[in-house]
């Protein structure tokens, strides 16, 4: 999947991106965070116009790691020092051999890749870069000429609309992004007092996942490791609400007594240490330990570095993420026991209301929720995922929120899910029986997060997995995902095919066209290639005006007829046809006024909307060109009947229109 940026790039000129333009729309998205200040102050320069020899990497790995600036991303950049110890990463997120300044081919571009809901997804930006008074004030590297962590903020900026959409996040979900793998979110205090455990009445409720770094041991050295604050205790007071750090290392010292202390040793991506302690250079802790041991340790420490002890450590912050390792060849490592998970599979799902939007297992209605076989051919571990697509955020609440209303953040752009599994004999399945008994495997109660986890060991055979939000109703888009040591396929259980959600007042009027897209001839691919025009046109009227009591006119269905494991990212738009106009000069030359988009690998699109009076046409494509399918596009017209009650009404009605016509004479 590509993000292609338009560009001006003529004969050696410097390219320019107009998707990601340098002016406001790519800085803010409704200025309501502390950078809303830089307005009318920032001005936009190439690395060559800060500084005399600019470079992707410095010589010296130490001044590569990310030094935050004015952009509240410390979770972003948190996740971004995994592709310093990863290679294979590195050059997967930032593809190798692309032309760098002071080089014949340098146009002013760089490509990047991020992973977004289960692919790969190509985002081109050019290498103009914010700043102030000739600086760089957001990211950028510990050393002055390199400009790789600069560009990163920016490409993954135009990925998410604007630098201000990176205010604050989830370190998970930007190290999920960088690497395409998994990370789980451990917490360090008292998780039984959290909102995110409250009672769901569910039989098989668990704890979240509690920090033990002895777990840690098969992947001390691979695994990326932060740590995050949520409140402001102790030394951490300068930190604030919210600030994530990276964990660098950690490991066993023996002190002179003979006993052991562990030490962990962290770094603040605003490149200073911010708190006191027995293990501050001049602290008490040293003097425990062998002059040599304490000058090695010490020795280690480069700008923003810090050492603490593991009661430092549990005392001082409230979560750590574990991002699991990306083997050379691409596979998972399991963070429990150091396993390589070599088979892996992923498919798309959707909670539908009315449909499949069946809620938590105190609904009556949990059983429609949509259902995944997974087959396991040999007895292995198994990692199992289940990633929602994001709704985004109000940023003026999220970044004016207190700490008390700080549990509440997550609400806003994610429904709470959870995953729920059950073995079974696929011969002789029940729905209804299984579900009435306890599952044998789950998540902990439905939370607020992009991705909940669910791993275990387990034997040969067929297992019932069912995602669900916690509240019946609520719609989403999913991906499920499958990492495992052995082999094992995954399937969904077939279903019948949603029907449009009409609501029961009024009346509707429902078309269904077959058509399909043809390499070629009819497969031109999304909005982003010359080809779009020649993907099949549909041609409807819409003669009524819109209720404004009923708001929806309009629904419109895609469904593609490929199998559940080979599906295509699907879309499409709606374009209003002026007169005298014909459907491909509309389609080239003007813009939709709907869309169902992004394309998504589901079977099933679909998109409700109001629609004034006048000719339309549907455009239905693939994301790529040259995609061969058959598909059905489902069109539903709400018909308004106007309905005169009696004799008096009819007679006040021609008295008004008699009184308006006499008027314009």
């Amino acid at each position: 999947m590509k993000e292609e940026g338009r560009a001006e790039c003529l004969g050696a000129a410097l390219f320019e991106d107009l998707d990601f333009p340098c002016t406001d729309t790519s800085l803010f998205s409704d200025s309501s965070t502390p950078i809303a200040k830089l307005r009318g102050e920032i001005t936009w320069r190439r690395p060559q116009e800060i500084c005399r020899s600019p470079a992707l990497f410095p010589s010296n790995i130490n001044l590569a790691h990310a030094k935050q600036g004015l952009l509240g991303d410390c979770w972003f950049l948190c996740a971004s020092s995994v592709l310093l110890k990863n290679q294979q990463l590195l050059n997967k997120v930032f593809p190798a051999d692309q032309p760098l300044w002071g080089n014949s081919s340098y146009r002013g571009f760089f490509r990047f890749c991020f992973w977004q809901q289960g692919n790969w997804t190509d985002v081109t930006i050019d290498d103009r870069l914010p700043c102030v008074n000739s600086t760089l004030c957001f990211s950028r590297c510990h050393s002055p000429s390199a400009f790789w962590v600069a560009l990163l903020e920016k490409a993954y900026a135009k990925l998410h609309g604007s630098y201000e959409h990176l205010w604050a996040g989830q370190v998970a979900e930007a190290l999920v992004d960088l690497t395409g793998g998994v990370a789980e979110r451990w917490g360090l205090g008292d998780f039984g007092s959290e909102e995110g455990q409250r009672t769901e009445q569910d039989s098989d409720q668990v704890q979240r996942q509690k920090l033990d770094l002895n777990l840690l041991s098969h992947v001390k050295d691979d695994c990326a490791l932060s740590c995050s604050t949520h409140g402001a205790p102790g030394g951490l007071s300068e930190m604030g609400q919210y600030h994530a750090l990276t964990v660098m290392e950690w490991l066993n010292v023996k002190e002179v007594s003979g006993s052991e202390v562990r030490l962990l040793r962290i770094r603040n991506p605003w490149g200073r240490c911010c708190l006191g302690g027995a293990w501050t250079r001049s602290g008490d802790g040293w003097s425990s330990l062998d002059p040599d041991c304490a000058s090695d340790l010490k020795s280690r420490l480069t700008e923003g570095e810090f050492w603490l002890d593991e009661a430092e450590f549990m005392s001082q912050f409230d979560d750590i993420t574990v991002g699991y390792p990306v083997s050379e060849e691409g596979h998972l490592k399991s963070i429990y026991t150091g396993n390589l998970l070599t088979h892996n599979h992923q498919l798309a799902g959707r909670w539908i209301k009315g449909y499949s939007a069946g809620g938590s297992r105190n609904s009556s209605s949990y059983s429609s929720n949509p259902k995944f076989w997974l087959k396991v051919c040999e007895g292995g571990e198994v990692l199992i995922s289940l990633l929602q697509h994001r709704k985004w955020r109000n940023t003026a609440k999220y970044a004016q929120m207190s700490l008390e209303d700080g549990k509440n953040i997550k609400h806003q752009h994610y429904q709470a899910i959870a995953l729920h599994m059950w073995k079974v004999e696929k011969k002789r399945f029940n729905l209804s029986r299984t579900l009435n008994k306890p599952p044998c495997a789950s998540t902990h109660c439905h939370a607020y997060e992009r991705e909940v986890v669910l791993r275990r060991q387990l034997d040969p055979g067929y297992y019932l997995l069912i995602p669900s939000t916690y509240q019946p109703g609520a719609e989403t888009r999913f991906l499920i995902r499958v990492f495992s040591s052995s082999s094992t396929s995954l399937s969904a259980l077939k279903s019948p095919a949603p029907s449009l959600p009409l609501t029961a007042d009024g009346e509707w009027e429902t078309s269904s066209f077959r058509g399909s897209w043809v390499e070629g001839r009819t497969a031109g691919g999304s909005r982003n290639f010359l080809s779009y025009w020649q993907n099949p046109c549909f041609s409807f009227p819409v003669c009524d005006e819109p209720d404004v009591t009923s708001g929806v006119n309009v629904r419109i269905t895609l469904h593609q007829s490929r199998p559940d494991t080979d599906l295509l990212p699907i879309g499409f738009h709606v374009y209003k046809v002026p007169g005298g106009r014909s459907e491909q000069t509309t389609v080239r030359e003007e813009d939709p006024v709907a869309s169902c988009i992004p394309h998504c690998y589901t079977q099933d699109v679909s998109l409700a909307c109001t629609l004034p009076p006048g000719s339309y046409t549907v455009v239905p494509s693939t994301y790529q060109p040259d995609c061969s399918a058959n598909f059905t596009l489902s069109l539903a017209r709400r018909i308004h009947r106007k309905v005169v009650k009696s004799q008096e009404q009819l007679g006040r009605t021609i008295q008004e229109v008699s009184h308006v016509s006499v008027m314009k004479k």
